[in-house]
């Protein structure tokens, strides 16, 4: 009686854990999508005034939910790893848990860009739009910090694809006879590898290290359109798709 008590609070616990996980996920890329979707290709045809106080009163809104979801879909992620019985069991063996963690990395990347480059440089986009408002001198590092902001926010939108397939599709795509439950480290060490130098690569890019950020640069091209970015997400997927094909099979 005890033992399937204690069972059953366990399980509505991780089971609380992850209905928060997608609650907090949910809304974290729905609001990613509704910036790279809806609000730049409309800002970008405001007048300047009507772009500042949208700036002032609405963008400074939704990135607050913005970076406050990002934050709890990850807070709550690792939690379900702690509360879960043998989750890191064989972690490493398992098809199952190397594309998990592989989903884990792009998602904790997403969050980095969040809270490290798209919220401090937004903050200096909405100080300089109050202080325009107010009638103050335009701030020479606004668009800068803007441009810096707008390449990290494409770079997590590209990410998200391939994210939400190994968060969301591990259960149901890596398991079964198809996929290995005892792979080799050489199996591992190859899906990863290959996969986290392309990571590596792809985010140095958003954040300028490879080509620098203006417009036109080397390797900014994924960026500058809604349509190019979406299908670079869908690439990115694919490649990756394909390496689990190849490493991760029994």
């Amino acid at each position: 009686m005890l033992l399937g008590l204690e069972l059953f609070e366990r399980a509505g616990f991780t089971g609380a854990l992850r209905w928060l996980h997608v609650l907090f996920g949910i809304a974290w890329i729905g609001l990613l999508y509704y910036f790279n979707f809806v609000q730049v290709p409309a800002f970008a045809e405001f007048t300047p005034e009507a772009r500042n106080e949208a700036i002032a009163k609405l963008a400074s809104r939704a990135l607050w939910w913005f970076r406050w979801a990002a934050l709890g879909t990850a807070i709550f992620g690792i939690l379900i790893t702690g509360a879960t019985e043998d989750y890191y069991k064989d972690f490493f063996k398992r098809a199952n848990g190397v594309s998990i963690l592989l989903g884990m990395i792009i998602a904790l990347t997403m969050l980095y860009n969040v809270w490290m480059v798209i919220w401090p440089n937004q903050r200096i986009v909405i100080a300089n739009a109050v202080n325009v408002m107010n009638g103050g001198a335009p701030d020479p590092n606004a668009a800068g910090a803007g441009r810096r902001a707008f390449l990290a926010s494409r770079m997590n939108t590209i990410f998200s694809i391939p994210m939400l397939w190994f968060m969301v599709g591990t259960a149901h795509f890596y398991t079964g006879d198809t996929f290995g439950f005892d792979l080799s480290a050489g199996k591992v060490v190859g899906f990863l590898l290959i996969a986290l130098v392309i990571w590596a690569v792809l985010e140095a890019n958003a954040l300028g290290l490879i080509g620098g950020v203006a417009p036109g640069s080397p390797g900014k091209q994924i960026y500058e359109t809604v349509r190019i970015t979406i299908i670079s997400g869908f690439v990115l997927w694919f490649i990756f798709w394909l390496l689990s094909e190849i490493f991760l099979k029994a």
